[in-house]
């Protein structure tokens, strides 16, 4: 029990911010329901550390764990979504810089894939760790890559002409 203890420790201080970038780009940059997201993620983590078979990397592991922690917050509770739009439209989060601020809400108006391949690569995973990741072919993710970065210009744009 000790070595597993010793373990955690070691994800939960290697990868927590990987988990909380991960979470604040599902969340749109909304801090808090993030740090909540990255600690269900942990404590999915502890419970199934032993069920770890190595059969793929523990960064891989903890990818897999995180995205569906956050597709299965959103899906659980749509309503969540609508509101965070809502109170993403009527404050700003004034914890991050307002360039990172509009980039997260700019995220935020990405689909759930794009979110993700977008906050992997802003984490500077390598192409073949998010191909995999997504199980499609590099060639095809670095396709994906290049029209969000344009989608996310555009959107940035339009939020630019709406001040």
């Amino acid at each position: 029990m000790a070595q597993i203890k010793e373990n955690f420790e070691e994800l939960y201080h290697g990868y927590y911010p990987m988990v909380f970038q991960i979470c604040l780009g599902y969340f749109k940059g909304e801090e808090d329901i993030a740090k909540d997201a990255s600690q269900e993620v942990f404590i999915i983590i502890w419970k199934n550390l032993k069920k770890f078979k190595g059969e793929s990397s523990i960064k891989t592991w903890i990818y897999r764990i995180t995205v569906n922690t956050c597709l299965g917050q959103i899906k659980a509770d749509s309503r969540r979504e609508k509101a965070l739009n809502q109170i993403e439209m009527d404050h700003q989060d004034e914890n991050l810089d307002d360039s990172i601020s509009k980039l997260y809400k700019a995220i935020g108006q990405l689909n759930k894939t794009e979110r993700l391949i977008i906050m992997m690569v802003l984490e500077k995973e390598k192409q073949k760790m998010i191909a995999e990741i997504l199980g499609i072919e590099e060639t095809n993710l670095r396709v994906k890559i290049h029209r969000i970065k344009i989608k996310l210009g555009k959107i940035l744009e339009t939020m630019k002409d709406d001040r």
